[in-house]
């Protein structure tokens, strides 16, 4: 009988750490694509739900390292205007706790991006507390 408990406490444990860790990729995957559908449809206010409001992003322009606050940043990037002709795609999600990361991949027709996103799940709530990014030419 005590084999069989055990076997059941296990059971059962481990089903719901691999149910939180399924509730947070799904969180996770949501604050993603608010960056995602925010960037392709040209609307600030939904991509501004995915980030910290302290959220910074760096990048090399040139040869310069460049650090910026994200919000700022797409305030002044984003304007209204028809649908961003792009493809985008969540590559991997990576989950640590209250920490994570997230790959994606934004294809225009002659470039690509590849973005770095840092995650920390505050107050029960994950937002984009850092990102970097690539861009590459098609060519």
């Amino acid at each position: 009988m005590k084999p069989l408990i055990l076997t059941l406490v296990i059971c059962l444990s481990t089903f719901g750490i691999a149910n939180a860790q399924t509730s947070d990729y799904e969180a996770i995957a949501k604050t993603v694509n608010y960056y995602l559908e925010g960037g392709t449809n040209n609307d600030f206010e939904t991509l501004k739900k995915a980030f910290h409001h302290d959220a910074k992003m760096k990048y090399i322009r040139g040869e310069d390292y460049t650090e910026v606050n994200a919000i700022e940043f797409f305030e002044k990037a984003i304007k209204p205007g028809p649908k961003q002709q792009r493809i985008t795609k969540i590559e991997h999600i990576n989950i640590s706790g209250n920490a994570a990361n997230a790959r994606l991949r934004i294809d225009y027709p002659n470039f690509y991006f590849v973005d770095y996103m840092n995650l920390l799940k505050i107050d029960g709530e994950w937002k984009i507390v850092n990102k970097i990014f690539h861009r590459q030419s098609k060519k």
